[in-house]
């Protein structure tokens, strides 16, 4: 069963919105698969705190959780929830440009 886009694409959109989860986003994107205690080191918030905005994003898709050694969660990237939120964007885009397209054909007949 294929997921519903407007969902994923909101899950997506939420965390996004957040600029403290953008920054974590980031550092994995910089620095690869890091535990809760890496990301720690190189921001300005608690442990705590990234692993609650860890979770938020793990359930959007937007990482994953993968063992490491000594029973180290290692948190890692995954593209594919942002490709889904891109689609759904296009698909509005698409929308909007025939509505715009159709409202400048109307206003250019005399």
């Amino acid at each position: 069963m294929e997921p519903d886009i407007e969902a994923v694409a909101e899950q997506v959109f939420v965390a996004l919105a957040d600029p403290t989860r953008r920054t974590i986003l980031s550092a994995l994107a910089t620095g690869g698969p890091s535990t809760v205690t890496g990301l720690a080191a190189s921001l300005p918030i608690t442990r705590q705190a990234i692993a609650k905005h860890l979770a938020l994003m793990t359930d959007a898709g937007l990482v994953t959780a993968e063992p490491g050694e000594r029973r180290r969660v290692r948190y890692r990237l995954r593209s594919a929830p942002v490709h889904v939120a891109q689609q759904f964007l296009a698909a509005l885009t698409h929308d909007w440009d025939e509505r715009l397209d159709a409202l400048q054909r109307y206003l250019a007949t005399p």
